[in-house]
């Protein structure tokens, strides 16, 4: 997808709160924050991802977006999303243009995560923190806008069912919150 499509289709269609996968609305959450940097590449758009760090407490070794949790700190959500990019893969926030936002997602382990979406300005290298990242890696947007890319599954937890997001790539098991909110975008932008 080209730069000015996404940015035309994001821009003028109304974000809406149906549909999200989430953990139901009577579930705690503590206030966290993703960003979703999209960068232009070869004239493409490609979503940078991460796998987390194994030895963290909450979700180790999943795939995520740069993020975490709201610090009393933090001016705002979005500045929590842009805070916790610089630290987790080096992307300075004068790098990135904010697009918007979309609806929290709650989640099952007690989060109620809030995806800012980021254009990345220019070019940049990983600065990883090992100490919460992994690894990170860009995958086509293309890619995930393919509806057969997009896979739902059923979730069973103290006896009630609910959907899961999942998407393999490549080596890669991109599933839950992240993998919801990927599926929201690609929803948002393909009217």
């Amino acid at each position: 997808m080209h730069l000015n499509d996404f940015l035309i289709r994001f821009q003028l269609q109304p974000i809406s709160v149906r549909n999200i996968t989430s953990a139901p609305a009577h579930y705690p959450g503590k206030e966290a924050a993703v960003l979703i940097p999209l960068e232009y590449i070869d004239g493409q758009l490609h979503i940078i991802l991460t796998r987390r760090a194994t030895h963290l407490r909450h979700h180790p070794g999943q795939i995520s977006f740069p993020g975490g949790k709201v610090e009393p700190s933090d001016v705002s959500i979005i500045h929590t999303a842009l805070r916790e990019a610089e630290e987790e893969i080096g992307l300075l926030s004068e790098n990135v243009s904010v697009l918007g936002a979309f609806p929290a997602h709650k989640t099952f382990t007690g989060f109620k995560v809030t995806p800012i979406v980021g254009l990345v300005k220019s070019k940049f290298d990983f600065v990883i923190d090992p100490g919460e990242v992994d690894s990170c890696f860009r995958v086509p947007l293309q890619f995930f806008k393919q509806t057969s890319n997009r896979h739902i599954g059923v979730h069973w937890r103290k006896g009630l069912r609910y959907q899961v997001h999942f998407m393999p790539y490549q080596d890669k098991f991109i599933w839950g919150v992240t993998a919801a909110i990927i599926d929201l975008l690609c929803r948002h932008i393909e009217h």
